[in-house]
């Protein structure tokens, strides 16, 4: 004999299905959910990964720059008109320190803390009272070398040969009689000057004198400010 459909079968087995369904609705909304939360997790760790290699880049960077102007290079700013027309008052300039050795004809700034002369008669160096202050001049002459400065004709000259200076504002005819010329600078020491020759407190100057090498801080290079008048130094 055949069996009939029992209606409370189908109903029971209806509201099986409903539920199972439900129930998988619910499961599927719970996996939404947890992959919303670890995409939500990602992309927070994601944010917070890149905020630490910016944080990481800046320190770097910071870090190489503090090592670069503690030891290869230095902004300094000119006071004063010494060096005119080649630098001017408040121009900006980048001054290179690593591995530097006084040169011929280099722009450098100097650590004036104590001067140093012949004592008179003799080729005893002496020392004395200084500007004791930082100063930026031009090398004119440079240890074991000999300058002869002639203050009626306004020359200059080192080892007998008088100079072609271009880049001075007047002829050299002031003279502050710190030494007798011509005058050999000693080894480890320089003769330095300002363009503005006839306006420059200098080597010709007792407060000045010969400076050491080892109160060089450095050789200006570049001149950065005024922007207009941007250009390496010679």
């Amino acid at each position: 004999m055949n069996e009939h459909n029992n209606p409370e079968n189908n109903q029971e087995s209806d509201e099986n299905t409903i539920v199972q369904s439900a129930e998988n609705t619910e499961a599927d909304e719970k996996n939404e959910q947890t992959a919303e939360n670890d995409n939500d997790k990602k992309k927070e760790k994601s944010f917070f990964d890149d905020c630490m290699e910016i944080l990481e880049s800046v320190i770097i960077s910071i870090f190489f720059v503090l090592l670069i102007f503690t030891f290869v290079a230095r902004p300094v700013t000119v006071q004063g008109r010494s060096m005119n027309p080649t630098l001017v008052d408040k121009d900006k300039l980048i001054m290179n320190m690593l591995f530097y050795t006084p040169k011929q004809g280099d722009i450098v700034v100097v650590n004036n803390h104590v001067s140093y002369t012949y004592e008179p008669g003799t080729t005893n160096i002496v020392e004395g009272d200084s500007l004791d202050k930082r100063i930026i001049k031009r090398v004119i002459a440079v240890g074991g070398q000999t300058i002869d400065i002639d203050s009626d004709n306004g020359t200059v000259a080192v080892d007998g040969k008088i100079l072609e200076e271009d880049y001075i504002a007047d002829y050299t005819t002031s003279d502050n009689h710190a030494f007798d010329y011509p005058v050999t600078v000693p080894e480890g020491y320089i003769f330095v000057m300002g363009d503005n020759r006839n306006n420059s407190t200098d080597s010709r100057d007792n407060h000045v004198g010969f400076v050491k090498e080892e109160d060089v801080l450095g050789e200006a290079i570049f001149r950065f400010y005024p922007f207009d008048k941007m250009k390496l130094l010679d």
